[in-house]
């Protein structure tokens, strides 16, 4: 009898890229290599969706649209292209209208997707329901997901087989059609003996021709050991990656699950010398691209701070761009807590930011000091059901920082239309009315805009960037034979002139002269307005002397891969304003001050 054939599909270039690059990665880079993938007889691609499709428009200066026509190109036509889609948000970070999510499948379909990966990280069925229909209807194969995790020790409820399996019968009891089933651990903590219980049991609930996937990380060391159990348990497919971006963050290597499957019943059918060829012509188009070390750690921790692989590098990037990655693992650590009290939804985008952005508020601010917006929604009911009921202490909080109260209804059932508002800012700014460019306003808000109008900028980290330019002998008698250097620095306001004496640490300060630009004066009085979290100001959408209404968009930050507004707090008129585009803020820095 021979070996029962293990599908297998190729991450590399969706979370491969999310997880170790924060999906920064630019298309021409990475073309040659899916060639020589599909080269190696690799029928089954994550081709875009989650955090990839965003990045791509914010820090590439490239169309997600234009990426997967070109990967399909170079795929070839009968490769299955997959995606990966958040429910409700589609591939979007906040929930997104009824037009917006069926617009999501017409486009993925129209652009040469096969296949669309749809989960909820709150395990909420009605967040699956009307996405999973649109999917269906459009002619793409919905894969629905339920997601796993393992709960920081001291936590019971909710993620156990039987939670799994209850959530796999809600989804059949519903009637929302699917291709297949994947079971889902972003933060690669679910041991394996749940996951071999969660499989054997899918098993005894489905038909028999059922397609059952599972996806883990390996941030926490365990992921080759989880696909056997999957394996052991009647999975028929699993998600692996090539090097350079294999492992830790990301999936384990298809070379190295074909070593773990010698000897068993099972193979994944693929010629070794022809994956080493594109593992070999993956590693040269990537080899420019700066790695953090966090990507290619495996760490026991996460284990009990479960934080996924595609959203530690973002957070870690985003760290390091405030100066705060000494933080890190009092972070993590904090995570626990977050966790425990937050009602157990699973840590996977967008809820594993929420968790990040709450700990991050309880290391900086104090424990419970301050309520992180989209942390807050989630307790009180506004992205779905939490698992568990989240602790009615936070609860409470939450409600009195945001003053608002539990929500229970459908979320979905509460948003606007999102194709008008779309439309109307195209209008407002000449720029073209066809579907792609109305999904990229209404799922990039302002960053998607600014692609449009094209004023985005290409912001992705390699090596040749960041290496310090090469002084010689002839440079350096030029530098020092260049005599005194002048620098502008700001201080208390006032902008100075500073003159550097060549060979002497001292330094001759002048005021600057006039820019007809004058200084705000210092503010004594109003209310300031915040930064919620260390991130990066998006736009400022307000002028000094603007009169403002309570609940009025202020600044738009983008923070740990979300982008959020900063709303007023009250009515007023704009005091001044602290911030710029493009500047990067910590927790609670000054945005505008309102009198």
């Amino acid at each position: 009898m021979g070996k029962k054939v293990i599908k297998m599909m190729d991450t590399s270039f969706r979370d491969g890229f999310q997880s170790v690059f924060g999906a920064r990665v630019l298309t021409d880079d990475f073309l040659p290599a899916v060639k020589a993938s599909a080269d190696a007889g690799i029928t089954h691609f994550e081709a875009g969706g989650g955090a990839r499709f965003q990045s791509l428009f914010f820090y590439c200066n490239e169309s997600a649209f234009d990426m997967m026509d070109r990967f399909r190109a170079e795929a070839g036509p009968d490769a299955d292209l997959q995606t990966l889609a958040r429910g409700i948000n589609v591939v979007a970070l906040s929930q997104q209208p009824r037009d917006i999510i069926d617009l999501h499948a017409k486009m993925f379909k129209k652009h040469g997707m096969t296949t669309i990966r749809n989960f909820d990280a709150l395990n909420d069925v009605r967040n699956l329901e009307y996405s999973g229909e649109r999917i269906d209807y459009h002619g793409l194969n919905h894969q629905i997901v339920i997601s796993m995790m393992d709960l920081p020790p001291g936590c019971e409820g909710a993620h156990t087989p039987e939670f799994y399996l209850d959530r796999l019968k809600q989804i059949i009891d519903a009637g929302i059609p699917f291709h297949s089933i994947c079971f889902k651990d972003a933060s690669g903590t679910a041991n394996p003996r749940k996951v071999y219980d969660t499989i054997k049991g899918a098993r005894k609930i489905v038909s028999e021709d059922t397609i059952l996937w599972f996806h883990t990380h390996d941030t926490a060391g365990m992921a080759i050991s989880q696909n056997l159990a999957a394996i052991e348990g009647g999975i028929t497919g699993i998600d692996l990656a090539k090097s350079p971006v294999c492992s830790g963050t990301c999936q384990p290597d298809i070379l190295s699950m074909m070593h773990a499957l010698k000897g068993t019943d099972f193979t994944l059918d693929l010629d070794y010398l022809k994956i080493l060829e594109a593992e070999e012509a993956f590693e040269e188009a990537m080899k420019d691209y700066f790695i953090p070390p966090e990507a290619k750690m495996v760490s026991p921790t996460i284990t009990l701070s479960p934080m996924p692989g595609g959203a530690l590098t973002a957070n870690t990037m985003m760290m390091r761009d405030t100066g705060t990655l000494h933080l890190y693992k009092d972070v993590i650590k904090e995570m626990a807590d977050v966790v425990r009290l937050g009602g157990f939804g699973t840590s996977v985008t967008p809820v594993s930011q929420f968790y990040f952005q709450q700990a991050y508020l309880n290391v900086t601010q104090g424990k419970w000091k301050k309520i992180n917006p989209s942390y807050g929604n989630m307790v009180l009911g506004y992205f779905g059901r939490t698992p568990v009921p989240a602790d009615p202490k936070v609860v409470k909080l939450a409600s009195e920082q945001l003053g608002k109260p539990v929500f229970t209804d459908n979320p979905v059932d509460i948003l606007e239309p999102g194709i008008p508002k779309a439309e109307k800012v195209l209008k407002d700014n000449n720029l073209p009315l066809n579907d792609e460019n109305i999904f990229i306003v209404a799922s990039c808000e302002q960053k998607g805009l600014d692609f449009l109008q094209g004023n985005a900028k290409v912001s992705v980290r390699k090596k040749s960037d960041e290496e310090p330019a090469k002084v010689t002998k002839a440079d350096k008698k030029s530098v020092s034979g260049a005599g005194p250097r002048n620098y502008s620095i700001t201080v208390n306001g006032k902008q100075y002139d500073v003159n550097v004496a060549e060979g002497t640490d001292a330094l001759q300060a002048a005021p600057a002269a006039s820019t007809g630009v004058v200084p705000p004066p210092a503010v004594t009085e109003g209310t300031e307005i915040e930064a919620p979290t260390p991130g990066l100001i998006v736009k400022v959408l307000v002028e000094s002397g603007d009169v403002v209404k309570t609940d009025q968009p202020l600044v738009v930050m983008e923070a740990m891969k979300m982008e959020s507004e900063v709303k007023s707090p009250r009515d007023g008129k704009i005091s001044v304003i602290h911030v710029n585009n493009g500047d990067t803020v910590q927790a609670s820095d000054p945005l505008v001050t309102i009198v």
